[in-house]
């Protein structure tokens, strides 16, 4: 008797690394990557009835449950992600940053621009941390708060904080109040420095941690404030890409499904990139603002046209879509392909 096999039943996950590698040298050769990388975990609940998952906590449901562990890496500035992982076991996430630059510096190109590493308070350990600085790779991060770092934070004088400025994404600025500092941790090797910041949204202050003295305060709070982007990025995978419909007890077709996942992401991302005011929308506005859109295609020996039914935004995928009219293409004899509105709507 036959058997049929999946897709994915013969992929590895050398093979979703390599392909990874691959898609991470086309982002690079496009100038589409910058100095900083985003970290982030994110649990992908299993539905199915086998019962040998760990239990990884999910934020957006409130609790732990069985999952699978996933590491997603982006880019802040296109919020293109060029990595991801959910081969990760509960006794070994601490481990992942490491891994994570393994695969980065196989790039060497694009291994050049990374500077900067910015992750919240639980990704990794204070010895971690100490090979990051030992390697050159600064890093941003959380410090969780203590008894003694609460106190020692309301004994400062108010005359020794200062107001800064800080950017936000959609270009206006927010006002917070900062205090600049060093600390000695324990498994550290040196000196860190950290921030103090009030007037943060919350009720108590946040601390920033790097190991680099010279950025400035600004760029400092601002780095850090764009972490929050890759957990958008991730309820945006959950809800639109369906990345928690999980039913495989296989991890690493999981692992593919979230390869090919990062690569429909990426897609988007570039996508719109040329939709002026849409290029912080997420993917479920573009799908049905410019991909769901109707239409008949009308194929003729020298050219083949699609005519799409009208609609508010048809003007703005037009003109994109006019960019590549000269264009012509092998697998359609050669003919190029037009997009226009139809006389109907």
């Amino acid at each position: 008797m036959a058997v049929t096999l999946t897709y994915s039943s013969a992929i590895t996950r050398d093979m979703n690394i390599s392909f990874l590698k691959s898609l991470q040298s086309v982002w690079d050769g496009s100038g589409l990557m910058s100095d900083t990388v985003n970290l982030d975990f994110t649990a992908i609940p299993y539905w199915g009835d086998d019962d040998f998952f760990e239990n990884n906590w999910s934020g957006k449901r409130g609790k732990a449950m069985a999952s699978i562990q996933a590491l997603l890496a982006q880019d802040p500035e296109n919020g293109i992600i060029c990595y991801g992982d959910t081969t990760i076991r509960n006794g070994r996430q601490d481990e992942e940053i490491l891994e994570f630059l393994d695969f980065y510096h196989s790039n060497k190109r694009a291994d050049l621009h990374l500077k900067y590493l910015v992750f919240d308070s639980k990704f990794t350990t204070y010895g971690n941390l100490s090979k990051l600085n030992k390697d050159g790779i600064k890093f941003i991060t959380i410090r969780r708060r203590s008894k003694n770092l609460v106190s020692r934070i309301d004994n400062i004088d108010d005359s020794r904080w200062r107001k800064i400025k800080v950017q936000k994404s959609n270009g206006k600025s927010r006002q917070v109040t900062v205090f600049d500092d060093s600390d000695i941790l324990n498994g550290y090797d040196g000196a860190i420095r950290q921030v103090f910041i009030k007037d943060n949204g919350r009720g108590r202050p946040a601390i920033i941690m790097t190991n680099n003295f010279e950025i400035p305060l600004e760029g400092l709070v601002r780095k850090y404030s764009r972490r929050w982007l890759v957990e958008t990025e991730i309820s945006e995978h959950i809800d639109f890409f369906h990345l928690n419909r999980n039913s495989s007890g296989i991890v690493v077709k999981v692992d593919f499904d979230l390869t090919m996942t990062i690569l429909a992401h990426n897609l988007y991302r570039l996508f719109y990139q040329d939709f002026p005011g849409y290029s912080h929308c997420e993917a479920q506005t573009i799908f049905d603002k410019f991909v769901s859109v109707p239409g008949r295609i009308v194929a003729g020996e020298e050219s083949i046209s699609v005519l799409l039914k009208r609609k508010r935004s048809l003007p703005i995928l037009i003109e994109s879509m006019n960019g590549f009219r000269e264009l012509s293409y092998s697998w359609l004899d050669n003919r190029n392909v037009t997009f226009s509105a139809d006389s109907t709507t």
